[in-house]
């Protein structure tokens, strides 16, 4: 399914050594897989979703999603990409300020024209349990409703991978769980591949696998025992 071969981002600041954000970085992701990026503020885990986002060039290496070069689209083609394709889902959901909860559902499919917009996505609603929420408005739900919002925006248009950025960091541990235990569940029905970036062991224990990203190095991690993680 997702595929990174060695991928490399660097920054360079000044006249100083370069920032080496993603360094040689490869992993595969299967289909129903969920595999947690762990690590640290500032570790890489962003820049490296971003990189499988198509939101930026690495300077080395390929991103690859169905045997496909995403790192090689153009920009018309790495939108459309990230519209049909491709959910994203961020610590802090970015939702239509006034438009109901099945109107910020159906946004991506009605910016690729397709009828039945809130038809297509009301049973996914329901499976998230927003079924009794449909016609109120996003600020009228809590932050667990929200970050169950942006997952039914990520998958409505049944895309073939999720990133997630932190998706529990805005929600207390029973929240957390639940928004991740739902994400696993409707990801692994639909053979979706979840990359899932945290620095939060909680969430990554939901994982069926789990990398540490430090220094933009990728390694195993095994979470029955930890290190300690500066944030």
């Amino acid at each position: 399914m997702l595929e990174l071969r060695e991928l490399v981002k660097h920054y360079r600041v000044g006249e100083g050594e370069p920032i080496r954000a993603v360094d040689g970085v490869s992993l595969q992701v299967g289909r129903g897989e969920l595999v947690a990026l762990y690590g640290p503020s500032g570790s890489g885990k962003s820049t490296l979703l971003m990189l499988v986002a198509a939101l930026l060039r690495p300077d080395g290496g390929a991103v690859l999603l169905e045997g496909r070069e995403v790192s090689a689209y153009s920009e018309e083609r790495a939108a459309a990409y990230r519209l049909r394709e491709l959910g994203l889902i961020a610590q802090n959901p970015e939702l239509l300020p006034g438009a109901r909860v099945i109107e910020n559902a159906a946004l991506k499919l009605w910016m690729s024209d397709r009828r039945g917009a809130e038809t297509r996505v009301r049973p996914l609603l329901e499976r998230l349990g927003l079924g009794e929420r449909l016609k109120h408005r996003c600020e009228q739900l809590s932050m667990g409703e929200r970050q169950r919002l942006a997952i039914a925006l990520a998958l409505s248009m049944k895309p073939r991978l999720v990133l997630a950025d932190e998706p529990t960091g805005s929600l207390d541990s029973g929240r957390g769980r639940e928004v991740l235990e739902l994400l696993g569940e409707v990801c692994r029905e639909r053979g979706v591949a979840v990359l899932l970036a945290t620095h939060d062991p909680r969430a990554a224990a939901f994982a069926d696998r789990v990398f540490e990203l430090r220094d933009g190095r990728l390694s195993s991690y095994d979470l029955a025992a930890p290190r300690a993680l500066a944030h």
